[in-house]
């Protein structure tokens, strides 16, 4: 049955139902969870305590990189996103589901849902450990609401982004290592230095690529920094991301099932 011939009550009750049955994998197989908390806190110990002290970002080291640390937690989210779908698509459950009155397009949502309610758990974790470890921000009530906006904003862009590279690979093991170019590019910005004090050509990249200013936008809503034009041009990376990632899931998603 097509989504089309459904009410929108019962794409949204399907969808629920999808979600469900994936936040049930996770709690059944939770070491991708524990991976995907303890890999972003073990990195942020390792900046903050080994590098930290040789990186001078004018100042404390830990207010500077933990906003790069909790958008690193949705990188990480990505790979574990991909291969569930991947999963999913080489197993032949999806066959099953085609033969069910159930809308087809719930299959991605509930996927799409499912990491960002991962997602922002882990990041919630991830920013509690922060805390513990001297990280203190300066935001007021107005400014956390648009730090959580834009993390969830980012995380429901990534999360239709990692949905298609899964549609995309032929197992899991490819989608896996298609999400290698988001997990890469926190490192390429200004995530844990000034892009300022990277070599000219990267500098450039570093300034102009899409988590550089999400990043940017998240620190100075967190620590009062200045956030310049990065706060609209994040906005519009997210929205670019989300739409891609949409048209390219649903997209690759149609011609797997009607081969």
């Amino acid at each position: 049955m097509s989504t089309q011939t459904l009410p929108r009550t019962a794409v949204a009750a399907d969808s629920l139902a999808m979600l469900r049955r994936s936040l049930k994998h996770l709690l059944r197989s939770p070491d991708s969870m524990i991976m995907a908390v303890a890999l972003p806190i073990m990195l942020m110990l390792l900046f903050v305590y080994v590098f930290g002290g040789a990186i001078d970002t004018g100042t404390a080291y830990i207010n500077y990189v933990v906003p790069g640390i909790i958008l690193l937690c949705a990188a990480f989210g990505a790979s574990t996103t991909a291969v569930g779908v991947s999963s999913d698509m080489t197993e032949g459950i999806i066959d099953r589901f085609r033969t069910l009155p159930i809308a087809q397009s719930s299959f991605l949502t509930g996927h799409v849902l499912a990491s960002v309610v991962r997602n922002l758990l882990t990041t919630a974790i991830v920013f509690a450990v922060a805390l513990l470890m001297g990280f203190r921000p300066t935001s007021d009530p107005m400014k956390w609401l648009g730090v959580i906006g834009m993390i969830a904003a980012f995380v429901f862009a990534l999360s239709y982004l990692s949905t298609a590279l899964g549609l995309l690979a032929k197992n899991p093991e490819a989608a896996g290592g298609f999400t290698f170019v988001i997990m890469f590019l926190p490192y390429v910005s200004s995530a844990f230095v000034p892009a300022e004090t990277m070599p000219t050509w990267l500098r450039w990249f570093a300034e102009n690529q899409p988590i550089t200013p999400i990043i940017e936008t998240v620190r100075g809503l967190l620590m009062g920094t200045p956030i310049g034009n990065s706060a609209w041009l994040a906005v519009a990376w997210c929205a670019v991301i989300a739409a891609v990632g949409f048209v390219w899931a649903n997209v690759l998603y149609r011609n797997r099932v009607t081969r």
